[in-house]
């Protein structure tokens, strides 16, 4: 069975030769959703998968580990998969077919799950170690006919994931305009790698079609920024959208109405979970004279009622305007897993003063019945003028 990527994920890539699992601040609160092994050179990858699964355990994070192999003597039956690589950037054969051959009995007989991807370097301004050891060219970055010539051949051959490499430490990352012709002519799982360094740079990826950003040599000199990127991958645009979400939004602006009948500022929201909705509320300031009784914090509380607990890591919370840095604490102290607003509010919203503090898993989506949310606001305050 093939094994499924999930869309919008992040994979962490650890080369056994560079990587200080000490540094690294995994935790079940800070974690990627894939953890890619492997290098260009060498390194044991056994004892190293050995280590990274006993700090996982020991951090109570369930990540799947993937080998990423530079070579077949890389190979170990310690990981959960292994992308089985063809190097379709260049002509080596050794590498498009030579280093397979090699580990096919041992991956056979391991029965790891075997991920067939095409692997494609894409020049990135720098020399990586992978050209050295290929003693292949990347395809310059400016020939997008031919990057998306190769990956189609790569789908019509059987491969199930496209990998477009710009290489450990590249000056500029895949540009946006390669994933997105990538993507529209191709179905496979779209892993993208290279030269990233911010979220932003991340969630554009993901914007433009990537499913998997992989990054490593940005976390090897600053592993800190780990909780930074778990914390925002994902949260950009409105990708990854449900096909629920426009109902759930519609059910959010109904209790928006709701506060614009009231004469209160008619923001709605709506709180979902295993496709029932646990929670339900409006703006309430002026009529409970509480600045705190945002249609956010209603629709958790009563979410909470209805649950039992305190906690929410089921649910997602639909709201028609952007979340304030009030309401935002209060759903990440909630634990809620996913959050969606119609309406951005850059003057006051989380976004602008507290983009990290929904919980660490958490992901955000924008712009669901965007022009709809905008105008009740407008209508609103355009009355009190």
């Amino acid at each position: 069975m093939f094994f499924s990527f999930k869309h919008r994920s992040l994979a962490l890539l650890l080369d056994p030769e560079k990587a200080n699992l000490d540094a690294l601040p995994i935790s079940a609160e800070c974690c990627p959703d894939y953890i890619f092994v492997g290098g260009s050179t060498g390194g044991d990858t056994t004892e190293f998968i050995r280590e990274l699964k006993s700090k996982i355990k020991n951090q109570k994070s369930n990540i799947p580990i993937i080998l990423f192999p530079g070579n077949a003597a890389q190979f170990t039956p310690e990981a959960d998969a292994i992308l089985y690589l063809s190097l379709l950037s260049g002509d080596n054969p050794e590498y498009l077919v030579g280093q397979q051959i090699k580990s096919a009995r041992a991956i056979h007989n391991a029965q790891i799950e075997a991920i067939p991807t095409a692997y494609i370097l894409i020049d990135g301004g720098v020399e990586t170690s992978t050209m050295r050891v290929t003693q292949t060219s990347p395809i310059p970055s400016d020939q997008i006919d031919r990057i998306v010539d190769t990956c189609i051949a790569a789908e019509l051959m059987g491969k199930k994931a496209i990998y477009l490499e710009a290489g450990s430490g590249a000056k500029t990352p895949i540009s946006l305009d390669i994933i997105a012709a990538v993507r529209a002519q191709t179905k496979c799982t779209l892993i993208v790698g290279g030269g990233i360094r911010t979220p932003e740079a991340m969630n554009t990826a993901y914007d433009a079609g990537a499913d998997v950003v992989v990054i490593g040599n940005h976390f090897e000199s600053h592993p800190e920024d780990l909780a930074l990127f778990t914390n925002a991958h994902g949260a950009s645009g409105a990708s990854g959208l449900s096909p629920d979400d426009e109902r759930y939004m519609r059910l959010a602006l109904a209790e928006a109405q709701k506060a614009l009948a009231a004469n209160e500022i008619p923001i709605g929201c709506i709180v979902v979970s295993q496709n029932q909705i646990i929670g339900r509320g409006h703006n309430l300031t002026e009529t409970l004279e509480d600045v705190t009784a945002h249609a956010e914090m209603q629709a958790i509380t009563a979410a909470a009622q209805t649950v039992g607990g305190k906690y929410l890591p089921d649910a997602t919370l639909y709201v028609t305007v952007e979340p304030c840095p009030m309401c935002a604490g209060a759903i990440g102290w909630a634990q809620i897993k996913r959050i969606v607003y119609g309406a951005p509010d850059p003057k006051r919203g989380y976004a602008t003063y507290a983009p990290r503090v929904f919980h660490p898993k958490a992901s955000a989506s924008s712009g669901v019945l965007e022009a709809e949310c905008k105008a009740l606001i407008q209508e609103f305050f355009k009355a009190k003028r």
